[in-house]
Protein backbone atom coordinates (compact mmCIF):
# COMPACT_ATOMS: atom_id res chain seq x y z
CA UNK A 1 0.00 0.00 0.00
CA UNK A 2 1.17 3.19 -1.12
CA UNK A 3 2.26 5.95 1.46
CA UNK A 4 -1.01 8.38 2.01
CA UNK A 5 1.11 11.51 3.04
CA UNK A 6 2.97 13.49 0.66
CA UNK A 7 6.83 13.17 1.27
CA UNK A 8 6.74 16.98 2.22
CA UNK A 9 4.06 15.72 5.19
CA UNK A 10 5.35 12.81 6.06
CA UNK A 11 8.49 14.50 6.59
CA UNK A 12 7.29 17.33 8.60
CA UNK A 13 5.57 14.50 10.49
CA UNK A 14 8.99 12.75 11.27
CA UNK A 15 10.34 15.74 12.10
CA UNK A 16 8.25 16.12 15.15
CA UNK A 17 8.94 12.88 16.68
CA UNK A 18 10.72 13.48 19.85
CA UNK A 19 14.41 11.63 20.80
CA UNK A 20 14.49 12.90 24.65
CA UNK A 21 11.43 13.47 26.78
CA UNK A 22 8.85 10.94 25.10
CA UNK A 23 6.14 9.23 26.91
CA UNK A 24 7.09 6.10 27.51
CA UNK A 25 10.68 7.50 29.15
CA UNK A 26 8.26 9.63 31.54
CA UNK A 27 6.49 6.95 31.99
CA UNK A 28 9.01 5.07 33.09
CA UNK A 29 10.36 8.14 35.45
CA UNK A 30 7.14 8.59 36.98
CA UNK A 31 7.02 5.11 38.22
CA UNK A 32 10.70 5.22 39.39
CA UNK A 33 10.09 8.96 41.36
CA UNK A 34 7.20 7.27 43.04
CA UNK A 35 9.41 4.67 44.76
CA UNK A 36 11.79 6.68 45.44
CA UNK A 37 14.56 6.51 42.95
CA UNK A 38 16.43 9.02 41.99
CA UNK A 39 18.45 10.04 38.72
CA UNK A 40 20.10 12.28 36.08
CA UNK A 41 18.64 12.21 32.84
CA UNK A 42 19.72 11.71 29.33
CA UNK A 43 23.54 10.34 29.70
CA UNK A 44 24.64 12.88 32.64
CA UNK A 45 26.99 11.36 35.28
CA UNK A 46 28.49 14.21 36.94
CA UNK A 47 30.76 15.89 34.81
CA UNK A 48 31.02 13.58 31.87
CA UNK A 49 28.16 11.89 29.30
CA UNK A 50 27.82 8.74 28.69
CA UNK A 51 27.96 6.68 25.77
CA UNK A 52 24.49 6.51 24.29
CA UNK A 53 22.96 9.20 26.34
CA UNK A 54 21.30 6.66 28.35
CA UNK A 55 17.17 7.86 29.84
CA UNK A 56 18.04 7.62 33.11
CA UNK A 57 21.54 7.42 35.04
CA UNK A 58 22.24 5.82 38.45
CA UNK A 59 25.50 7.20 38.84
CA UNK A 60 26.00 5.42 42.51
CA UNK A 61 24.88 2.34 41.52
CA UNK A 62 26.54 2.10 38.45
CA UNK A 63 23.82 1.36 36.44
CA UNK A 64 21.85 3.21 33.49
CA UNK A 65 18.67 2.36 31.92
CA UNK A 66 17.15 3.30 27.89
CA UNK A 67 13.47 3.50 27.12
CA UNK A 68 13.63 2.80 23.51
CA UNK A 69 10.34 2.84 21.10
CA UNK A 70 10.10 -0.78 19.42
CA UNK A 71 9.95 0.26 16.00
CA UNK A 72 12.90 2.78 15.94
CA UNK A 73 15.25 0.42 17.56
CA UNK A 74 13.92 -2.86 15.63
CA UNK A 75 13.04 -4.75 18.75
CA UNK A 76 11.83 -8.08 18.16
CA UNK A 77 7.89 -8.12 18.84
CA UNK A 78 4.97 -7.08 16.55
CA UNK A 79 5.68 -3.66 16.22
CA UNK A 80 9.47 -3.89 15.96
CA UNK A 81 9.24 -6.01 13.42
CA UNK A 82 6.43 -4.29 11.22
CA UNK A 83 8.43 -2.82 8.36
CA UNK A 84 7.41 0.42 5.89
CA UNK A 85 6.47 -0.31 2.36
CA UNK A 86 7.66 2.54 1.06
CA UNK A 87 11.07 3.58 1.24
CA UNK A 88 11.54 -0.19 2.50
CA UNK A 89 15.25 -0.32 1.60
CA UNK A 90 16.18 2.92 3.28
CA UNK A 91 14.07 2.36 6.38
CA UNK A 92 15.89 -1.48 6.99
CA UNK A 93 19.24 0.32 6.62
CA UNK A 94 18.11 3.24 8.95
CA UNK A 95 16.84 0.80 11.56
CA UNK A 96 19.52 -1.92 11.08
CA UNK A 97 21.85 0.93 11.91
CA UNK A 98 20.38 2.06 15.23
CA UNK A 99 20.67 -1.55 16.12
CA UNK A 100 24.04 -1.83 15.15
CA UNK A 101 25.17 1.75 17.29
CA UNK A 102 22.52 0.38 20.41
CA UNK A 103 24.35 -2.56 20.67
CA UNK A 104 27.92 -0.98 20.65
CA UNK A 105 26.88 1.54 23.21
CA UNK A 106 25.98 -1.03 25.50
CA UNK A 107 29.13 -2.73 25.25
CA UNK A 108 31.37 0.74 25.59
CA UNK A 109 29.17 1.36 28.89
CA UNK A 110 29.43 -2.57 30.18
CA UNK A 111 33.29 -2.33 29.15
CA UNK A 112 33.15 0.98 31.64
CA UNK A 113 31.87 -0.94 34.81
CA UNK A 114 27.62 0.00 34.16
CA UNK A 115 25.11 -1.92 34.36
CA UNK A 116 23.14 -1.44 31.36
CA UNK A 117 18.89 -2.35 31.17
CA UNK A 118 16.90 -1.25 28.14
CA UNK A 119 13.24 -1.40 28.64
CA UNK A 120 10.72 -1.65 25.84
CA UNK A 121 8.07 0.47 24.33
CA UNK A 122 5.69 -2.99 24.65
CA UNK A 123 7.00 -3.29 27.87
CA UNK A 124 5.04 -0.73 29.56
CA UNK A 125 1.48 -2.33 28.80
CA UNK A 126 2.07 -3.90 32.13
CA UNK A 127 2.67 -1.73 34.53
CA UNK A 128 3.54 -4.46 37.28
CA UNK A 129 5.75 -6.67 35.83
CA UNK A 130 7.67 -3.24 34.31
CA UNK A 131 8.29 -2.27 38.18
CA UNK A 132 8.93 -5.68 39.20
CA UNK A 133 11.32 -5.93 36.35
CA UNK A 134 13.15 -1.86 37.07
CA UNK A 135 12.74 -2.81 40.55
CA UNK A 136 14.83 -6.18 40.23
CA UNK A 137 17.49 -4.55 38.11
CA UNK A 138 17.95 -1.41 40.61
CA UNK A 139 18.51 -3.37 43.87
CA UNK A 140 20.90 -5.77 41.99
CA UNK A 141 19.34 -8.76 40.92
CA UNK A 142 19.38 -8.94 37.28
CA UNK A 143 16.38 -9.24 35.84
CA UNK A 144 16.13 -12.15 33.54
Amino acid sequence: MADKLTPEQRSWNMSRIRGKNTKPELLVRRLLHAKGYRYRLHGSSGASRLPGNPDLVFAGRRKVIFVNGCFWHFHDCRVGQHAPKANAEFWEAKRSRTRDRDAGQRRQLEDAGWEVLTVWECELKDGSALEAHLVEFLEGRQPS
